[in-house]
């Protein structure tokens, strides 16, 4: 049995068929989605360029296509942030309480030497006590620099501060001090160290603030003799400075990492680069230009980008389709597919047409895009594993297309309830056999949506009571009956341009109130019964091969119309009457009976009735032999005494043989269905004997050589017309066990 599908060779597709199986058609239909895919995404994925000269005003509002890192900005936050940077200090601890203790004991050595009188003692004090603070400072200084404790910096700061406050001792004190005998400086040293050293334990950047603290310290100490108090008084304020100093060094360094951990200031993707009328500044210009928005950059990554994703999509759906087709190639021919390459069409435009209504703040308005149309329609009028698969190609498409967000390409949100609606399109929709289970598939769709959108939007921590979650589910069920009306709209513009039949025009078609059906049953109401029987056995058939049963069935209902021309020449229409046939010559009777097959095809084309079902009308008898009127003829020649002046071609259907599987079917259970309604009392073997003749017989005379069935597909045919013939003519069909057996078996069975 030859196949339809066009003969492969060498990659390359030779066929006879026209456009509808040309390889290089298929292959341009395929060019021509992913062209589609591409100019449809682009508008969200290619950035815009615009012809703008420097120092100029902007025709138009130029929107930021990504996130744009502004460099101005995130200097001046950088700027901003080190100024925010609190001025660093440092406490550098010196031994004050060493230095008082060290002048107290050069008092006290002064003062108990007898050859020095006072005067000059009073001299002695008031050059050395100032410079041995002087020198304190200077040795701390000269002792820690370049040891890496302290900066140089910090050390100059000290010393400079240290010198600004620096303490004056008052001339009179100078005077008192050579009278402090070596008792007095006893008592002084514990009070002046204790004093000193609970001063200097805080942070102080003002001596003088310590310092005014003093008197006070030694008003409650233990020293009682006043001379003694008042000395302690002055060499502690000389002693007490600063411990607290600005560091330089380290501020500079806060400085520069508050500017390094700046984070970048970004133009976020969506927000207004340069608003209409606005003055293109140099600045302006350079950042338009280092992001490719300017027409004279060429950036061709972008594209390259998109085209890969377009070519992935459309290669990864012509994949799917062709080995989806198992080894006879590709499953559907080009007019199929260029009506699938206009359902995406269509899909895409809807869901176009509502992004032009969205916004960030209306984002939920891409809910009512009508996303389940495409998966419905493949699904009624082509197959419903191929809906499955495309119903990922339009949800990844949507999540694209319907994307608000500013930082990302796909938006999950939109993907999912996509994927979603369009499942549950397809399950609803798969066994539709009326319109009415379109407007029923629409409101599934509408609440399983708004199921979809409910659980999203609580999922990202949205409120059920929040007036934009009542907007989102709203919008979900609006969509769902919209793609239900528009596919109902559809349907008849693709049915009628593409010829196709799909189960709903079956449906219809198989309806007993169509005109020509109530022809033929109120002309022709053997006929009628006849059809309706092959019908039946017919659509048992094509399914257990898997070809389409409900065409077979409606088919059959319609394949026998050419019979109401001439009613009575056929034998199921002659009730209490003569057969015809027995008056006129086997010749006529042959034209007559072969007529039909045409006589219906132009009857059904007269009524616009689809070209698969015509197909069958015509093709159900391809080209057999009419046995009995061929005998006849001879019988009559040879009575007359003639040689025959014709052959065996001339007593055979004009055909064509059947083109399909369904036509092939409906010939065979058309055959099954005459043969075993002319016998009185059939039994199962003469039914199993009959079915298989009949299929053997089409078989070695050609009639399945223009389809693609193969032995396999006609034993499981025969097996099923069997077991369907037993169900329909179970009370005429005797069984084995119900045949009465033989008497000699019957007394061994019952001795």
């Amino acid at each position: 049995m030859a196949s339809k599908q066009p003969s492969k060779l060498s990659g390359f597709v030779y066929t006879n068929n026209g456009w509808k199986y040309s390889a290089v058609t298929r292959y341009a239909l395929f060019l021509l989605l992913g062209l589609v895919f591409y100019f449809s995404l682009s508008p969200d994925l290619l950035p815009k360029r615009y012809d703008i000269k420097e120092n100029t005003l902007s025709a138009k509002e130029i929107i930021s296509p990504k996130q744009i890192l502004d460099k101005k900005a995130t200097l001046k936050a950088a700027e901003e942030a080190a100024e925010r940077v609190d001025l660093k200090y440092k406490i550098i601890p010196m031994r004050a309480d060493n230095l008082v203790t060290s002048l107290l004991d050069r008092i006290d050595r002064l003062n108990q030497d007898d050859l020095i009188s006072q005067t000059d003692k009073t001299t002695i004090y008031r050059e050395e006590i100032p410079r041995r603070a002087s020198d304190f400072v200077l040795n701390f200084v000269a002792s820690n620099r370049g040891n890496g404790t302290y900066s140089d910096h910090l050390l100059e700061e000290m010393q400079s501060v240290i010198k600004d406050q620096a303490y004056v001792i008052p001339e009179e004190t100078y005077i008192k001090i050579p009278r402090l005998t070596s008792q007095d400086i006893i008592e002084m040293k514990p009070v002046a160290r204790d004093i000193v050293t609970r001063l200097m334990n805080d942070q102080i950047m003002d001596a003088q603030t310590a310092r005014a603290k003093v008197a006070e310290q030694v008003s409650i100490s233990s020293l009682s003799q006043r001379t003694a108090r008042e000395v302690v008084q002055e060499l502690v304020r000389l002693v007490i400075s600063s411990n607290k100093f600005y560091d330089e060094d380290a501020t500079k360094e806060a400085k520069v990492q508050a500017r390094e951990n700046t984070p970048n200031v970004f133009i976020e993707q969506g927000d207004v680069l340069v608003a209409k009328g606005q003055k293109i500044t140099p600045e302006l210009y350079t950042l338009l230009d280092e992001n490719g928005l300017l027409s004279n950059v060429v950036n061709y990554w972008p594209q390259v980008g998109l085209l890969l994703l377009a070519t992935m999509l459309s290669a990864g759906l012509m994949v799917f389709i062709r080995y989806s087709g198992g080894t006879a190639g590709f499953k559907y021919n080009n007019s199929q597919l260029l009506m699938l390459v206009l359902v995406f069409v269509i899909t895409i435009i809807s869901m176009r047409l509502t992004a032009i209504l969205q916004t960030d703040v209306h984002s939920y308005l891409g809910y009512l895009a009508p996303v389940a149309i495409g998966a419905m329609l493949i699904t009624m009028l082509l197959d419903m594993t191929l809906a499955y698969f495309c119903s990922i190609l339009i949800s990844i498409l949507a999540s694209i297309i319907l994307n608000v967000q500013q930082n990302s390409v796909f938006d999950f949100t939109f993907g999912f309830f996509s994927i979603v609606v369009c499942y549950v399109a397809i399950f609803a929709t798969h066994r539709a056999g009326q319109r009415s289970t379109l407007l029923k598939g629409g409101i599934m769709v509408s609440l399983f949506g708004c199921v979809t959108v409910f659980m999203l939007t609580l999922l990202a921590g949205g409120e059920w009571k929040d007036i934009s979650t009542l907007y989102a589910v709203g919008f979900a069920f609006a969509s769902g009956l919209l793609t239900a009306v528009l596919v109902i709209g559809l349907m008849p513009f693709f049915e009628a341009t593409f010829g196709i039949l799909s189960a709903l025009k079956l449906v219809e078609l198989s309806n007993p109130n169509h005109p020509l059906l109530r022809k033929l049953l109120t002309e022709t109401p053997g006929t009628y019964h006849h059809s309706v029987m092959v019908g039946n056995l017919s659509e048992a058939a094509a399914e257990a091969i898997g070809a389409d049963g409900l065409l077979c069935r409606v088919g059959s209902y319609y394949h026998d119309i050419g019979k109401t021309k001439r009613p009575f020449y056929f034998i199921e229409n002659q009730n209490n009457m003569e057969n015809p046939h027995d008056s006129i010559e086997p010749k006529l009777s042959k034209s007559i009976i072969v007529a039909h097959a045409r006589d219906g095809v132009e009857l059904q084309r007269e009524y616009k009735l689809p070209k698969p079902i015509r197909d069958i009308a015509e093709q159900h008898h391809g080209t057999t032999f009419l046995h009995y009127f061929y005998h006849k003829a001879l019988k009559l020649a040879e009575e007359k005494g003639v040689e025959p002046d014709f052959t065996e071609e001339d007593f055979r259907y004009p055909g064509p043989k059947a083109q399909s599987k369904e036509s092939a079917v409906v010939g065979i259970a058309d055959s099954v269905e005459a043969a075993v309604r002319s016998l009185r009392k059939p039994t199962v073997l003469q039914v199993e004997t009959m079915i298989e003749k009949i299929i053997k017989s089409r078989l070695d005379d050609h009639q399945f050589d223009e389809c693609d069935l193969t032995i396999k597909e006609l034993d499981i045919i025969a097996r099923t017309l069997k077991e369907t013939v037993m169900g329909i003519f179970h009370s005429r069909i005797e069984y084995p066990e119900d045949v009465r057996k033989p008497k000699k078996e019957e007394g061994a069975a019952n001795p």
